[in-house]
């Protein structure tokens, strides 16, 4: 199947209220217009330099999810534009998606990133840490910023079961914190979890937004 089948037939899959969010990264900018073109808005990104560059090439309505590992410094560079970043697991980086948010006077839209694989290599808060976060701050203090959910990457593994205790572990910390430190706002309300490989159970879990890369654009391009 091509790129736009492969959207089709995704979007047709999903249950009313999951976000589809296409993996672009290391796909080239001709690959991400043809899912354009096929009525896809949203995009993930990895790496701010791959990121700035396409979207200057790109059309303006597309809203630009952040995916990967972001560093401090690097915030300033998608402040102007970010609509969503996926991968927030520090106080610190959370204070300069705040201050960068105000300079560009906007509202970026964050997900806490919590470590619920058995890989040491995958990144974000443990569960413990994200109740320790969220109890040091108040997010009044964050004007800037829309705490809108977690994210979450599952164990790479061919254990099923494995990989939906591990969504299911995820959806309660979601209810747990919702219900402590989120329980007046609406917006409190993404659980982004479910790739390729794993989101069928994802959203069967509760997700409402898949990341899915190599399911829309085939093995990607280094």
């Amino acid at each position: 199947m091509g790129i736009r089948e492969n959207i089709s037939r995704l979007k047709a899959s999903l249950p009313k209220g999951v976000a589809l969010v296409a993996v672009s990264k290391f796909h080239p900018s001709a690959a991400i217009m043809e899912a354009y073109e096929a009525g896809q808005r949203i995009f993930g990104e990895s790496r701010v330099q791959e990121l700035k560059a396409k979207q200057q090439q790109l059309p303006a309505d597309v809203e630009w999810h952040f995916i990967g590992t972001l560093q401090r410094n690097k915030v300033k560079d998608i402040a102007p534009y970010i609509h969503t970043i996926h991968s927030v697991d520090s106080l610190k980086l959370l204070q300069e998606i705040e201050k960068q948010a105000a300079a560009h006077r906007r509202v970026i839209n964050v997900l806490l990133e919590i470590h619920i694989a058995r890989e040491d290599t995958k990144q974000g808060l443990t569960p413990a840490g994200c109740r320790e976060l969220l109890a040091d701050i108040r997010p009044e203090d964050y004007p800037h910023i829309q705490f809108s959910g977690l994210m979450c990457m599952a164990t790479d593994t061919d254990d099923t079961a494995l990989i939906r205790r591990e969504f299911q572990a995820l959806r309660r910390l979601f209810d747990e914190l919702k219900s402590t430190f989120f329980p007046n706002n609406a917006s409190f309300k993404e659980l982004s979890m479910g790739m390729s490989h794993d989101w069928l159970i994802a959203v069967e879990e509760g997700s409402t937004m898949i990341r899915i890369g190599t399911g829309i654009f085939g093995v990607r391009e280094y």
